[in-house]
């Protein structure tokens, strides 16, 4: 070798050892199935010890590797007992974000594969399976053949997006371009009872929360009011506003609140705004056709977003957003690049484009590995039992002296409250029944009065865990607190 010749290159990093990965696939799978089969015996949330996790791990990151064996110890001896066990059957608060099997299964395939599906030539056979399992989907919900979807990450996306697409519109597409200085001020309509993530959208499309108009409720849905929509728009237009769009409900989160889409969507649309519908929970239980008269009219919708990742079993995260013009979506969202775009074939569909992310997983595979392995019918079948036992036991409840029903069950959600006490009194009996760990229940407000939620609808929940739910309220309303994990 020349004096000045570079020494040769060593490489001191051990190459990825693939049989010690398949063995510890295996390992996993195993003790994926075991905390599964077991997970009656955990209370359903973590203790509630801010800190305790961060001081028992070391401040400063390692220098040299670990071995698997010593991280898998570590995660069994701190990192599960400070977790909140949403797969849990006897987790009644929130809105489930459940994690069937062949879902679980396809989320590992997606790991291995680790796909960039921004485009379609990153990912051709991915972009097509989104575009067929959306339509499958589109189907099993009754959606008109108009629609088209597109997988997002979660309602709260799903939700900005349509609120992009309503400044765009109303701007006459000049926001993205100029800028919202000097334009005219923007106003969005909106159930009393939507979720927060609409006022959040209003903040990042840089419309602002003042200009999101909150309309009033009644009836047993607490239904948005369509008079009070025309007449905010009325006003609004009268101030020099432009009224850009309306976000209507279906199921919110709070009490299961849903809008007459019939009524509130034709009184937007004959005032030529764009319309969004939030059915990120009740929106799976539309593959019944019994149910769909919960959202009766959505077929008026410019926009519809459901979350598979709720009630279908669907892992976390993949929101269905379905629009009747793609291409409105499309205008608001899309920028290309000479690295974006795909030369040589005509005809296919950048997904990127459709969201406001420029990266995508491969949400698709878990969607189709869960319809095929399940079947409509199936899936019907768990959320019409859902339903029933959640009426059931607010009938229960409703027998008993010690509660009151504050609203009644909308599909499997209802809420109650001690009755006759003030909203410390609800408070407190709420920590009593998440400290005891059977069940766990989340609040809210209704009218100005804290109520405590109760949802059926965790995939693997039975009809002896609601009723153990029942029990459970029973003895903590009228005796000592209950102790176990559980059992």
């Amino acid at each position: 070798m020349p004096d000045n010749a570079a020494p040769p290159v060593t490489d001191p990093r051990p190459a990825p050892d693939w049989d010690a990965f398949a063995d510890w696939g295996r390992r996993i799978a195993d003790w994926g199935a075991d905390y599964h089969r077991n997970l009656r015996d955990r209370p359903v949330r973590a203790p509630l010890t801010p800190g305790r996790l961060r001081a028992a791990l070391p401040p400063s990151p390692p220098e040299a590797g670990e071995t698997m064996a010593a991280i898998w110890a570590d995660l069994d001896r701190l990192v599960m007992p400070g977790l909140t066990h949403w797969q849990h059957p006897r987790f009644f608060a929130y809105f489930p974000a459940n994690a069937a099997p062949p879902s679980i299964l396809a989320e590992f395939v997606t790991a291995i594969l680790a796909p960039q599906c921004m485009l379609w030539q990153t990912s051709p056979a991915a972009t097509e399976l989104e575009t067929h399992v959306l339509d499958w989907l589109r189907q099993a919900l009754g959606l008109p053949d108009a629609f088209h979807g597109v997988i997002q990450d979660s309602a709260s996306s799903a939700t900005l997006a349509a609120v992009l697409v309503m400044r765009e519109r109303a701007l006459d597409w000049a926001g993205n371009r100029e800028g919202l200085s000097g334009q005219g001020r923007l106003r969005l309509y909106t159930s009393a009872e939507a979720h927060s993530s609409v006022e959040r959208a209003a903040w990042i499309a840089g419309i602002g929360a003042e200009n999101l108009v909150r309309l009033p409720t009644a009836g047993p849905l607490r239904s948005a009011d369509p008079a009070a929509l025309r007449a905010a728009i009325a006003s609004d237009r009268a101030a020099g506003s432009i009224p850009a769009g309306l976000i209507a409900c279906t199921g919110a989160t709070g009490t299961g609140a849903s809008d007459d889409l019939r009524a509130l969507l034709a009184a937007a649309r004959a005032e030529g705004l764009y319309t969004h519908v939030d059915a990120a929970w009740a929106g799976s239980a539309m593959i019944c056709p019994d149910f769909r008269s919960l959202w009766d009219g959505v077929e008026a919708a410019d926009s519809v977003v459901m979350n598979p990742h709720k009630w279908l079993g669907a892992q976390f995260d993949c929101a269905a957003h379905f629009l009747r013009a793609p291409e409105d979506l499309v205008r608001s969202l899309a920028i290309r690049p000479e690295y974006l775009k795909t030369h040589g074939a005509d005809g296919v569909i950048d997904y990127s484009e459709w969201s406001v992310p420029l990266g995508r997983r491969f949400r698709a595979l878990k969607l189709w590995f869960l319809l095929r392995f399940y079947g409509l019918g199936y899936l019907r079948a768990m959320i019409r039992d859902h339903v029933r036992w959640a009426q059931a036991l607010a009938e229960r409840l409703r027998a008993n002296p010690r509660f009151e029903i504050v609203t009644e069950p909308v599909l499997s959600l209802f809420t109650f409250r001690l009755a006759g006490e003030d909203d410390d009194a609800q408070i407190a009996f709420l920590s009593r029944i998440n400290n005891d760990g059977h069940i766990y229940l989340t609040q809210t407000r209704v009218d100005g009065r804290i109520a405590l939620r109760f949802q059926v609808g965790a995939f693997a929940v039975t009809a002896e865990d609601v009723q153990l739910a029942g029990d459970v309220l029973d003895a903590l309303a009228g005796g000592p607190v209950m102790t176990g994990s559980g059992d």
